[in-house]
């Protein structure tokens, strides 16, 4: 695989409302493009070509042609060819992807990739219900309940039927990613106040959303963006530059059908409940060169919902399959642990502005790698994956991430 580096990086603080602001959208791609590029060390005059990660921009604020806002907000970058991604939560690592191919096409050398969603325009449920769009319209769509958290409901009733399931250890991840995010100074819930209650089936601090899943086993509405800048290493060569500490080893990109339930009868007979998970995960291995989890440092998973990172466990082979549990329970999964997942509080502590989250993951994952994570920080990190689910995992990504010579 060609070598890209990773350079600069930036995320939005994902706990601000902006239209409490008086912002919007087109203010947010502004802040991440300029700190991303200030961050890389990079004028708007290099960047040669865009790619913008969105999910509903439309269904939130009326906007959409969001491949023309960059050169809406910064002036410099007018004429510089862009284009929008829609995948739903993977908008994001889709456009990483195509920022890739074109680099590896040799097109281009030097390529801006961010992702922006601004999510807090509608009341919470509401605001929830527009999401509905990432699922089947009209076979999946259509109930009174909050659609992802019954979707995941679903997942969790899955690995209960093969393999047993225990909810204390869904409120566990829950509550793992939630006090990491006390760490990250641009996490969503850094400032609730928390206590076990908050974690346990208490109907007040912690209420039933969809079947066993609560609040705390949830991500939030997010408004936030992040972006980074990709290039070639004939790109640094001729500015002179090093490989600057992080660079894109490997990814793997899946799609199947939307609704759940044919994934569901699909593994049939299957040891993964989503093999096609699985097959990203590995097809990003394969082309870093690596053979499994264990030469992994560190994971930013989709956590969207508990169960989803209940998945991810197993299927990223730091369990057997159907064991993740055991993880959790062991403490493998921490900070100081045998594969630390989630340091910065994934997506239910960090935050999930949709079509950035893929984005958000390499920004972390390169922090991690260049030892520039701060309290987040796995001590010695030198290699990240990054695993980015759209839907019910109808589009999944995966990448990895390795530390360079700097």
């Amino acid at each position: 695989m060609t070598a890209i580096a990773i350079l600069g990086g930036y995320q939005s603080d994902f706990a601000r409302n902006l239209k409490r602001e008086g912002r919007d959208i087109g203010d947010l791609v502004r802040e991440v493009i300029e700190a991303s590029l200030s961050r890389a060390g990079v004028e708007p005059a290099q960047i040669e070509s865009i790619h913008v990660g969105n999910a509903f921009g439309q269904l939130y604020t009326g906007q959409g042609h969001l491949g023309a806002m960059p050169a809406t907000v910064v002036p410099e970058l007018w004429g510089v060819p862009a284009m929008r991604h829609e995948a739903a939560c993977a908008s994001g690592s889709i456009a990483t992807l195509a920022a890739m191919a074109e680099i590896e096409a040799g097109r281009y050398d030097c390529v801006l990739v961010l992702g922006a969603e601004q999510e807090k325009t509608l009341p919470g449920m509401e605001a929830a219900q527009v999401q509905a769009a990432a699922a089947h319209v009209g076979s999946e769509t259509g109930g009174a309940e909050a659609i992802w958290p019954a979707m995941f409901e679903r997942v969790a009733a899955e690995y209960e039927r093969r393999f047993g399931l225990d909810e204390k250890h869904l409120r566990a991840i829950g509550e793992l990613n939630l006090g990491n995010a006390r760490a990250n100074p641009n996490a969503q819930t850094r400032s609730w106040k928390l206590s076990a209650a908050h974690f346990s089936a208490d109907d007040e601090a912690n209420p039933v959303v969809a079947g066993r899943l609560r609040r705390n086993d949830c991500c939030q509405i997010t408004d936030g963006g992040a972006a980074l800048v990709l290039v070639s290493q004939r790109w640094l060569a001729e500015q002179g530059r090093s490989g600057e500490g992080a660079r894109i080893a490997g990814w793997g990109h899946r799609t199947v059908g939307l609704p759940l339930a044919a994934k569901l009868e699909q593994s049939r007979g299957n040891e993964f409940v989503m093999p096609h998970v699985r097959g990203a995960i590995t097809d990003a291995w394969a082309r870093a060169g690596i053979s499994g989890v264990e030469a992994l440092d560190a994971i930013e998973t989709h956590d969207c919902m508990t169960p989803s990172e209940y998945m991810a466990i197993d299927h990223f082979g730091i369990t057997a399959p159907g064991e993740s549990w055991q993880a959790v329970e062991n403490g493998d999964l921490t900070r100081q642990g045998r594969i630390p997942v989630n340091p910065g509080g994934g997506l239910i502590g960090g935050g999930h502005p949709v079509g950035a989250t893929g984005i958000r993951m390499l920004v972390d994952a390169a922090a991690q790698v260049r030892g520039e994570a701060g309290e987040m920080q796995v001590e010695g990190a030198a290699r990240a994956a990054t695993l980015n689910i759209g839907g019910s995992t109808a589009t999944t990504v995966s990448f990895v991430v390795e530390r360079t010579a700097s």
